[in-house]
């Protein structure tokens, strides 16, 4: 019984080896050097060891759906993550901002606030009313010519200190007389509407100096400055736009 016994064990336990030593005999000598012979070599020996040590009940055909399932479920939560963490990104931005504004100092924010009010009154009254006053469009273009002219001197304080990180250089000073320019030729527009585009771009050449080529500003200032801008260039495009559709109706009536 013994004896009949070692052929059997030997059948079943080193059927794979046996199979090996066939398999790597004369064709590994032949195509030693050739990658594509180590390769389907590699492929030939996974298939061969491969049902001694899975278990029976997993097929091919199951463990490659296992693994293209894993790989294509991997790709959304990765998309998903990246626009969560955009999000997450603005609104930290835009809560940062609303803190800066809050922590930053009261008479700053307040006289702020409070200058936009020429700004914002024109066109909210020439709206409730539904006419357009060329009185008050004048007194609104004057009054940013007048902002204009001090966002561009503040560059002068600025740089004029011994301490100050900007130097009182030509690129300083020249620019800072830029704005009060672009003012002054706002006001001599016979149109409101080219004073109003005027002064816009003189905002926003301002507010370049004062977030871009000045570092050195704190960054409460920065947002204020930001704040300030979009509330008067939207107030001075708001006075225009008016202009123009009351002007079309009268027109029309002539």
């Amino acid at each position: 019984d013994k004896a009949n016994m070692f052929p059997l064990i030997q059948r079943c336990c080193f059927h794979t080896p046996f199979k090996l030593q066939k398999s790597t005999s004369p064709r590994l000598l032949l195509y030693g050097k050739n990658k594509t012979t180590w390769s389907s070599l590699g492929l030939r020996l996974q298939r061969d060891v491969c049902p001694l040590s899975r278990s029976p009940s997993l097929n091919p055909a199951s463990v490659y759906a296992t693994k293209l399932q894993a790989f294509h479920t991997s790709l959304p939560s990765f998309k998903k993550k990246a626009a969560k963490e955009s999000e997450t990104k603005h609104t930290g931005i835009l809560e940062q901002s609303m803190k800066l504004l809050k922590d930053s100092p009261k008479p700053a924010l307040y006289l702020s606030l409070a200058g936009l009010i020429p700004f914002v009154s024109v066109p909210l009254a020439m709206a409730i009313q539904g006419t357009y006053y060329p009185e008050l469009a004048f007194a609104q273009i004057t009054y940013g010519a007048v902002t204009v002219s001090f966002l561009g001197g503040m560059r002068w304080g600025f740089a004029l200190p011994e301490d100050s990180p900007a130097k009182p250089d030509w690129l300083n000073l020249a620019n800072s007389t830029v704005p009060p320019l672009l003012a002054w030729q706002a006001l001599l527009f016979k149109d409101i509407t080219h004073g109003a585009v005027m002064l816009v771009m003189a905002l926003g050449i301002a507010l370049h100096y004062d977030v871009s080529l000045l570092p050195a500003y704190p960054r409460w200032f920065k947002v204020l400055r930001v704040m300030g801008t979009v509330v008067m260039v939207v107030s001075l495009l708001a006075t225009a736009a008016l202009k123009t559709f009351t002007e079309i109706p009268e027109s029309q009536e002539k």
